[in-house]
């Protein structure tokens, strides 16, 4: 055994980026302006053309990016839309913090995403919007959603929190929807040192009204056109994400190559492993896989001093927080089955060979002793 094994590390990412970091961050102290600066800019620039989209506007996190494209689309109080249940909980509250109503469609349990079908059959006439996770990394069928959103009159809005580099028929996130939503929490494939977030999309004006918003609904000093927020993408975050993003295709790369080492190894092991269609690109943000006996595994996985997490183990229809909409055990059984089975392995750039064998090694060693 050669030490404790992370789930995730972001040592090696640091170290790839230190120096030009340190002198780009005295370079901003040095200048002075920490707020909406050149960097800012020019990071929304680059991200969107990364992408392939038209605008990019850099807030203070994924949540607010959630929250601003709604809110910039017009959601708003009363207004139903339809979600997944297996997501981190910043999904349904951006909805909630609009006014709107979460409606939840279960998932495919094979790839962990909600499908056109399964939306469809929770549209309504108070629907407004559709919202599918890009979840671990993976894009959910954006031109059947697409199709139907446009076919029902409805917004369509990604949370691509973790999926930037995701591709679906080589087109990026943001692409096939009205906006997508971006997080750089810190563990996410493109990651800052802190909190951030943008958002991206082809429209001129819904850009400028989130820019509005993002800044108390002004664009002159003191004179205010609607009730907005405060959410800002920092300085100092922007140009330390503008060297990362160069990164960022290298990177990604690893993990696709570490993802196939797992896809090799572990297809005789009684567990379902991720699942990327054959028109996607999977940037695999977690690796994550099915287990009868999760908790077990887990455990075993513990011993040997290898990480794993689970993401995520209570379904959003069973939040508490959530008990108002209403929803019962039972109601989703796809996302509920994957809560109670799911557990990522590790899988970060940097992450050495023989480290992953070591996880392959005691994962086979659970099953061949069960």
């Amino acid at each position: 055994m050669m030490g404790k094994i992370p789930v995730i590390d972001l040592s090696y990412q640091w170290q790839s980026v230190k120096t030009e970091s340190l002198s780009v961050l005295e370079e901003v102290l040095n200048q002075g302006q920490y707020i909406l600066g050149n960097h800012v800019a020019a990071l929304e620039q680059e991200v969107a053309e990364y992408t392939g989209n038209r605008y990019g506007v850099g807030v203070g996190n994924g949540t607010d990016a959630l929250t601003l494209a709604l809110h910039g689309l017009g959601v708003g109080a009363g207004d139903e839309v339809i979600t997944t249940p297996f997501t981190f909980f910043a999904t349904a509250e951006a909805i909630a913090a609009v006014g709107a109503i979460p409606v939840f469609a279960d998932i495919d349990p094979k790839t962990f995403v909600i499908t056109a079908e399964t939306v469809k059959e929770k549209i309504s006439s108070k629907t407004k919007a559709i919202l599918p996770v890009h979840i671990f990394g993976l894009m959910a069928d954006m031109k059947s959603l697409q199709e139907l959103a446009r076919a029902d009159g409805l917004k369509l809005v990604e949370d691509a929190c973790q999926a930037i580099g995701a591709k679906q028929d080589s087109r990026g996130i943001g692409v096939y929807s009205d906006a997508a939503a971006v997080s750089f929490f810190p563990t996410k494939n493109l990651g800052s040192y802190g909190d951030g977030g943008m958002v991206l999309m082809e429209d001129e004006e819904l850009a400028a009204r989130i820019k509005r918003l993002r800044v108390h609904g002004s664009t002159q000093k003191y004179r205010h056109a609607e009730l907005g927020w405060n959410s800002r993408l920092d300085e100092i975050q922007a140009a330390l994400l503008r060297i990362k993003l160069r990164k960022l295709d290298e990177w990604t790369k690893q993990r696709q190559t570490l993802a196939a080492r797992y896809q090799e190894a572990l297809n005789q092991v009684p567990i379902q492993l991720p699942s990327s269609p054959r028109d996607t690109e999977h940037v695999y943000h977690l690796y994550t896989i099915l287990a009868q006996d999760r908790d077990g595994l887990k455990q075993h996985l513990s011993n040997q001093q290898i990480g794993s997490s689970v993401y995520y183990p209570l379904p959003l229809h069973l939040q508490p927080a959530l008990a108002g909409l209403g929803y019962q055990k039972g109601a989703l059984p796809a996302a509920e089955d994957v809560s109670e089975h799911c557990l990522s392995l590790p899988l970060y750039p940097g992450m050495e060979e023989q480290q992953q064998d070591e996880v392959i090694k005691a994962v086979k060693a659970y099953f061949a002793g069960a």
